[in-house]
């Protein structure tokens, strides 16, 4: 485990200079301000997955990369109509400042929203934010200094990841089983760290359909977790954003439903609506409430209040909760494609985890092949994925992809997955042949490998 980045103590790097015309001589590194920056910067890097954009979203290239949610199915004349109407009859008052904490009506429906899932909470208690991405950034804000250390599965969430370094934060991963975060391993790793005289902030953890894991928690899992927390006096951040997209039976009860004290609850309207309002929320206890007010007045002085009003509008006179069956549905058959493709095409020792929800799956790859390496080919093969590395802090995960079945057609699926297994096996190719190897990293195993059958036909 690293530690945050020193305060440079010297000068700073050699600067090539030419001269000017003029009596100043002009400095041609590409960022003239590299050491005006604040020391928080070093951890600021670009997201895998944004980098990959730009490539990954043109026309010809099968996207099995980003996270993007398919609204094709939200019925856009309703949205329509009712912005139509919200403007007309409340322009004045949606169009205006607002609360730092969110509008009362929408913190009134995230509650309704949250008891799905058996949470019951005051709206009182609720701070909206712009997305759950900057619910997270104002938690870690307000927790954390600079070397405190944040535990995250193994591996988690690479928005999370970044926001933690971005703070100056260590991340201590903790393994992970086909139930999701290892309680055992919980324990072990939060005793080791207080030994060594670190001082732990929180457990970070995505219970549902896990992104990138795919996994979730049972209810006795969760219910493992809060009880080493409790012992150990650790608070939880409960990141919850496919809560209720899950492909068979009813929502498993949130960690918060299980201890109100405990848990700092994150949610979000991005995959249950639509992610352009960017609308997402924080519950926590009242004392932590106030502070999160606090920051979000001094980041953003309010939450965008149209969005609000847009949103609380469309779930009163729209059926919210048919339209999340909707969306499961269609899931669900893009999750069937992405299995079907991957049994039909991936080579011999190629494993996977099975989503019961969400939008991911976690592929194993056979031994001696690098996800991060072989991305090029794949890109060139006109397929992309995101490499298992951008998931982990500390730099494994080579031998891991997240795949992704959210937004391309189940068509596009198995046409991704086809062309994904001929770069896989052009790769064990070229290992066979020369023999080099990848070591995925201690302590990080393959996630409950799964193993369809023909899985393992070439």
């Amino acid at each position: 485990m690293s530690a945050y980045p020193p305060l440079p103590t010297g000068p700073g790097p050699a600067v090539e200079r030419v001269e000017d015309a003029g009596p100043r001589r002009r400095d041609t590194r590409l960022d003239s301000y590299v050491d005006r920056y604040a020391a928080r910067t070093h951890g600021m890097t670009a997201s895998a997955i944004r980098a990959l954009f730009s490539v990954a979203n043109r026309p010809e290239v099968v996207s099995l990369a980003g996270g993007m949610p398919n609204i094709a199915d939200l019925p856009l004349d309703v949205v329509g109509q009712t912005l139509h109407e919200l403007v007309a009859g409340n322009g004045m008052r949606a169009m205006q400042y607002g609360s730092g904490q969110g509008e009362p009506m929408i913190r009134e429906v995230i509650c309704e929203v949250m008891r799905l899932e058996g949470i019951n909470a005051h709206p009182d208690d609720v701070t909206v934010t712009v997305g759950s991405q900057q619910a997270l950034d104002l938690v870690t804000r307000i927790f954390c200094d600079p070397g405190d250390v944040v535990l995250c599965e193994a591996p988690s969430y690479v928005g999370a990841l970044g926001v933690f370094r971005s703070f100056q934060c260590d991340v201590a991963h903790v393994a992970m089983d086909d139930q999701g975060l290892d309680p055992v391993a919980l324990r072990e790793s939060v005793t080791a760290l207080r030994a060594a005289g670190r001082t732990v902030k929180f457990l970070y953890t995505i219970p549902n359909f896990h992104n990138p894991a795919g996994v979730s928690q049972s209810l006795e899992r969760r219910t493992e977790i809060l009880r080493v927390a409790e012992e150990a006096d650790l608070l939880v951040v409960e990141d919850n954003p496919y809560g209720l997209l899950g492909f068979e039976g009813e929502p498993t009860p949130a960690m918060r439903s299980l201890s109100e004290d405990r848990v700092v609850y994150l949610g979000s309207f991005s995959k249950t609506f639509a992610p352009g309002f960017r609308v997402g929320w924080v519950l926590a206890p009242h004392a932590v409430r106030e502070k999160l007010v606090l920051a979000q007045e001094s980041a953003t002085l309010c939450p965008p209040v149209f969005s609000q009003y847009a949103i609380a509008a469309y779930l009163e006179s729209h059926d919210w909760r048919g339209q999340i069956k909707v969306f499961r549905e269609m899931y669900r058959e893009r999750r069937d494609a992405m299995l079907a493709g991957l049994a039909d095409h991936m080579p011999a020792g190629m494993s996977w985890t099975v989503p019961a929800g969400g939008f991911f799956v976690w592929a194993t790859l056979p031994a001696g092949l690098d996800s991060h390496a072989m991305l090029a080919r794949a890109v060139t093969a006109r397929v992309a994925y995101v490499p298992g590395t951008a998931f982990f802090a500390d730099g494994f995960g080579s031998r891991f992809m997240r795949l992704s079945y959210c937004f391309p057609t189940p068509d596009r699926i198995i046409e991704g997955t086809r062309r994904l297994g001929e770069v896989l096996a052009y790769e064990a190719g070229v290992h066979a042949t020369f023999g080099t190897s990848v070591d995925a990293g201690p302590g990080y195993p393959a996630l409950a490998p799964y193993e369809a059958p023909g899985a393992n036909q070439t």
